[in-house]
C-alpha cells in the first residue's frame, strides 16, 4: 500500500521526519507546508518534495495526501492538527501534543471521533531498551513496583551543545513563555514523564513539583526574548500502582549532552535504563542476583520507531501507541506540575 504524507512545518526537526519517512518502502512525501517561503522552498528542494504550500488551508483544498506529520512549534499543534482530523487525515504530531490539557483532550477526542491513526512522537520510545524494560516489568520480572528515579539532563545553557543559545533564535524561543515555551517542563518534561510511567506501567496519581528560572542575561531579556521560562524542574510523584519516586530535569546539567536515565525498583528485582547521546542501554538485578547484589547488562531486541509504527498502523488498521490519548494524559500531568509549583509545591491529584 502506497502512502502519501505531507510535512506541516519545515524547521530543523522536519528534516528528521523527511529522512525517516523516505526510508520506508511505499511512502512518498508529497508536500511541505510553511509560512516561511524561503525555508519551505529550501526544504522541498533538499528532500525532493514536489509541492509546497504556504498554509494548511491550501493543502487541504488540494487534498491529495493520506497522512500528515505535524512538526510545527508547540503553540500551534492544536490549530494545525484539528483541521487535519476534521478532514479525516491520519496525524503524527510532535510532542507535547498541546500547550494545555483542555486542548490536548479535545485533540484526542477529535481523533477518536474521526477514526484515524493518531500518534504523538515521543522519540525515546524508539529506544529498544525502554520497550524491553516495560515488557519485563509488565510480565512481573521485578515483582510489584515500589520506587523509581528518573531524570533528563541537558547542558546547552552551560555550553553550546547545538549552537550558542544566547544569540540564536532557534534556542532563545525555548526560554521565553511569550514565544510559546513551557520551559524545560514542557520541552523535555513530557519525555521523562513518559519514559518513567511507560516503563512502570502506571499513570501519575498525584505529584508535588517545583520549577526554577535562573538569571541568564542582564534584565532577564535578550532582544525580543524575555527569558522567563523554567530551566530546571523537580517532581515528587506517586503512581496509580502505589509506587513512589522522583523525576527531575535541567538544562544546566553540565557534563550531560542529552541524557535520560531511569531506575525502577520492585519487590523481586530492579531495572536501570539509560539513553545517552541516542544510544540506549539497560541492566538488571534479578533472581539470585538481588542477594549480591549483582547487575547484568542486557541486550534488547530492536523495536520499530514511532514513525514506522505510524505507517504500519495506517496500513494494517491496528491501534498504535503512543496515541493522542497518551499525549493528553501526559499534558494533564504537566499542567498539574505547573499548578503545584504555583502553590509552593503543594501535592496535587492528577
Amino acid at each position: 500500500m502506497s502512502l502519501r504524507v505531507i510535512i506541516v512545518g519545515t524547521g530543523g526537526m522536519a528534516n528528521f521526519h523527511a529522512e525517516t519517512f523516505s526510508k520506508i518502502d511505499g511512502v512518498e512525501i508529497v508536500a511541505g507546508i510553511d509560512t516561511n517561503a524561503d525555508r519551505l522552498s529550501a526544504f522541498c528542494e533538499k528532500h525532493g518534495i514536489p509541492h509546497g504550500f504556504s498554509n494548511l488551508e491550501e493543502a487541504l483544498a488540494w487534498g491529495e495526501f493520506d497522512a500528515a506529520t505535524n512538526v510545527t512549534p508547540d503553540s500551534v499543534h492544536y490549530m494545525t492538527t484539528m483541521p487535519l482530523l476534521a478532514a479525516g487525515k491520519h496525524v503524527l504530531c510532535e510532542k507535547p501534543l498541546a500547550t494545555d490539557y483542555a486542548q490536548a483532550l479535545e485533540m484526542a477526542q477529535a481523533a477518536q471521533k474521526a477514526g484515524v491513526v493518531n500518534m504523538i512522537n515521543l522519540t525515546y520510545r524508539n529506544g529498544a531498551c525502554l520497550s524491553h524494560a516495560a515488557k519485563l516489568i509488565a510480565e512481573g520480572a521485578i515483582g510489584e513496583v515500589r520506587h523509581f528515579e528518573a531524570c533528563y539532563l541537558q547542558s546547552w545553557l552551560t555550553q553550546p551543545a547545538w549552537g550558542e543559545w544566547s544569540t540564536e533564535s532557534t534556542w532563545l524561543w525555548r526560554l521565553s513563555t511569550a514565544h510559546g515555551s513551557k520551559g524545560v517542563l514542557g520541552d523535555v518534561g513530557v519525555h521523562i514523564l513518559d519514559f518513567a510511567t511507560f516503563a512502570a506501567g502506571s499513570e501519575v496519581s498525584d505529584m508535588s513539583c517545583r520549577l526554577v528560572t535562573f538569571d541568564k542575561a542582564e534584565g532577564g531579556k535578550i532582544g525580543e526574548y524575555v527569558l522567563d521560562a523554567n530551566d530546571s524542574m523537580s517532581m515528587h510523584v506517586r503512581l496509580g500502582n502505589g509506587a513512589m519516586g522522583v523525576i527531575h530535569a535541567s538544562r544546566f546539567a553540565t557534563g550531560h549532552f542529552n541524557d535520560l536515565s531511569l531506575r525502577i525498583f520492585g519487590t523481586k528485582g530492579a531495572i536501570e535504563v539509560k539513553d545517552v547521546k541516542n544510544v540506549s542501554s539497560m541492566r538488571v538485578c534479578l533472581g539470585e542476583d538481588i542477594h549480591g547484589p549483582n547487575w547484568t547488562e542486557l541486550e534488547a531486541p530492536r523495536t520499530p520507531s514511532i514513525i514506522e509504527k505510524f505507517v504500519d498502523a495506517i496500513r494494517t488498521g491496528k491501534a498504535a501507541e503512543p496515541d493522542f490519548a497518551r499525549g493528553a494524559a501526559l499534558q494533564k500531568a504537566l499542567d498539574t506540575a505547573v499548578d503545584s509549583d504555583a502553590q509552593n509545591g503543594l501535592s496535587l491529584s492528577v
